[in-house]
């Protein structure tokens, strides 16, 4: 299990990030990468889901799909304050997982 599978676990019920690419036909990079970005993009103006599709280039309804998955939005503050927890928030928190620095 992941950090950040162990992250969502606690924030978000029941989602495995390996499950959930599988449902979707992501790999599990692209639906971290999906949940990094829509817990950034909750916390900017605009729409959540089409500011996260431009940050990552995936499909709007793909992403509709993970923050369906994740409790919607009311979910993604607990996610995103969890992330920005671990070291150097969302960005080091996916520089890390990716082998980025």
């Amino acid at each position: 299990m992941s950090m950040f599978d162990g992250i969502l676990g606690q924030l978000a019920g029941n989602v495995d990030v390996g499950n959930l690419a599988a449902k979707l036909g992501l790999s599990p990079e692209q639906v971290e990468s999906a949940i990094a970005a829509l817990g950034q993009a909750h916390a900017q103006p605009g729409d959540t889901v089409a500011t996260a599709a431009d940050q990552t280039g995936l499909p709007t309804d793909t992403l509709n799909a993970v923050l369906g998955h994740l409790g919607g939005e009311g979910a993604l503050g607990g996610i995103a304050a969890a992330l920005g927890a671990q070291g150097g928030g969302i960005g080091g928190m996916l520089g890390g997982l990716f082998g980025k620095s």
